[in-house]
């Protein structure tokens, strides 16, 4: 979950900024599984006035823990569960919060989650999934286990060998072959299905398929999630760049396929976005 507004502080994960009394924190993984987690996310408050963020797509599966009062969407009409995985998100969601807030969010590499989890993660796809609705007992357990530890520390220590114990009894060549194909993606913006293909040395049909299963979206729609995030990240760099060199650096056709494309993710044009937030790419200021 990528989150829009951000503080003037290189703070990551932004619904942080309109938190009042606010602990927020990213902690890096063991080094052996970092190849395979981003990082971990704490986010805590005491705040008492309701906050309402916008949140849009970020290219990673991510697991929830809330250990105090959860988020709403709003766009949803629910309660987020208290445990979840996040799949691969198709659009922006708007969230508030109420009350206290004590969160902690486990971000996967793009490539890596499906590692370690027993089912295609494009089932995820658009959906906040219960992780008593994963069927996993093993996850299972290890939520109810870190709802009942109050350090962090010794939290993400339990996580962290939930994950390494199936870091042990799984190996996937797949993963070495999406690893290389993230790789390339986050370095050319001028990439297309095919070329993809090339690279992991499979055929067209055979690479959306196994893409799609392990990165819980299809290569086309995984592919316009990083145009956005490169877009965030090229303004973020200078927000006073010019639009259609922007579009050309990220990718797309022109600067209305890009003005599109922005407003589908984030619900504003680049301008309107600028007017109203600072611009930052969670995906790759925090890679």
């Amino acid at each position: 979950m990528s989150l829009l507004f951000y503080p003037k502080q290189n703070t990551p994960y932004t619904f942080a900024r309109s938190l009042k009394h606010y602990y927020n924190a990213v902690i890096q993984p063991l080094p052996i599984l970092r190849r395979y987690i981003r990082h971990y996310w704490i986010l805590q408050s005491d705040r008492a006035n309701v906050v309402t963020e916008r949140t849009f797509p970020l290219g990673c599966i991510q697991i929830f823990f809330h250990k105090k009062k959860r988020l709403f969407s709003q766009t949803h009409h629910k309660m987020q569960p208290r445990y979840f995985v996040c799949g691969q998100e198709k659009g922006y969601t708007d969230i508030c919060a109420d009350g206290d807030i004590e969160m902690l969010v486990v971000v996967f590499q793009p490539y890596a989650a499906k590692l370690f989890f027993r089912q295609p993660l494009s089932l995820f796809q658009g959906e906040n999934i219960a992780i008593e609705d994963v069927e996993d007992r093993e996850l299972t357990e290890l939520a109810y286990k870190v709802a009942d530890t109050e350090n962090y520390i010794r939290c993400i220590n339990l996580i962290e060998q939930f994950l390494l114990h199936r870091l042990i009894v799984c190996s996937d060549y797949n993963i070495d072959r999406l690893s290389v194909v993230i790789q390339d993606i986050n370095l050319n913006p001028y990439l297309d299905v095919c070329k993809l293909a090339n690279t992991a040395c499979l055929s067209t049909k055979q690479f959306t398929r196994i893409f799609t299963e392990y990165i819980g979206t299809s290569p086309k729609e995984f592919l316009r999630i990083i145009r956005v995030q490169r877009t965030l990240f090229l303004l973020q760099q200078n927000s006073q760049c010019n639009f259609a060199q922007v579009a050309y650096s990220c990718g797309f056709s022109d600067q209305s396929h890009m003005i599109r494309e922005f407003k589908l993710f984030t619900g504003y044009t680049p301008l309107e976005y600028l007017s109203v937030y600072t611009p930052i790419s969670d995906y790759f200021s925090n890679s």
